[in-house]
């Protein structure tokens, strides 16, 4: 079975728009405690706060997830 690596992580997508923990959750409705359990891989990232990155990001749920 093969592992699939995302085109871009939570990490790499807030370091190019150059923002905080804090700065990147309040983008998109949540809490900086839960964005750093998504760069550690510790919580998935919910339908509704993927729908809520892709828009303001202008991304593919796929970039995230390595489909």
């Amino acid at each position: 079975m093969t592992e699939t690596v995302p085109k871009i992580t939570i990490k790499e997508l807030r370091a190019r728009h150059k923002m905080t923990q804090e700065q990147f959750a309040k983008s998109v409705g949540t809490t900086a405690q839960t964005v750093s359990a998504w760069e550690k891989n510790q919580l998935s990232i919910s339908p509704k706060n993927m729908v809520a990155i892709c828009n303001k990001y202008h991304i593919q749920s796929s970039d995230l997830y390595g489909i």
